[in-house]
């Protein structure tokens, strides 16, 4: 009975752990998607075209549509490792845990981007992240997602099972 109650405490912090961490991957899947419509579009009212508030807000809602998805496997591919490394200094350094993740989540997410960019025929595969303020600005979503994932599972650590 008792092995029974202990599997059933792993399988809820598991599942609560996959869950923070689809959320987390969501939210900065939908940063980045944003953040980079709104860049590009930006860079076009620069140039003298004239954007209404109702386009971008169509030209936003297609791009987390239909780019979201493929940032997404970039932003996945990124954080497998770092977030892993993020735990393990996590786990060594509990008090900084948040902190870690936060910045592996950024880490990874830039890796992810500029790996892509590497092999990419094209000057780089999401114009955005061509330069560095760009690249911030969707960093920032990973960064805070990241964070979001390390506040989600600590209080699932805490949780009584």
């Amino acid at each position: 009975m008792k092995h029974g109650i202990a599997s059933d405490s792993a399988h809820r912090r598991w599942t609560s752990h996959l869950v923070a961490l689809l959320a987390a991957w969501l939210l900065a899947s939908a940063w980045g998607s944003v953040a980079q419509t709104q860049w590009n579009l930006q860079a076009l009212a620069g140039l003298g075209v004239d954007i209404p508030w109702a386009e971008r807000a169509r030209t936003t809602w297609q791009d987390l549509i239909g780019f979201a998805p493929v940032y997404a496997g970039i932003l996945a591919a990124g954080w497998l490792p770092a977030l892993a490394v993020g735990n393990w200094l996590g786990r060594r350094w509990p008090a900084a845990r948040n902190a870690w993740l936060a910045a592996a989540a950024g880490a990874g997410m830039v890796a992810a981007v500029l790996a892509v960019d590497a092999v990419a025929p094209m000057p780089s595969f999401i114009d955005a992240t061509r330069h560095l303020p760009g690249l911030l600005s969707m960093a920032a979503g990973a960064v805070l997602a990241g964070f979001a994932y390390g506040r989600l599972t600590s209080r699932a650590q805490r949780k009584p099972m």
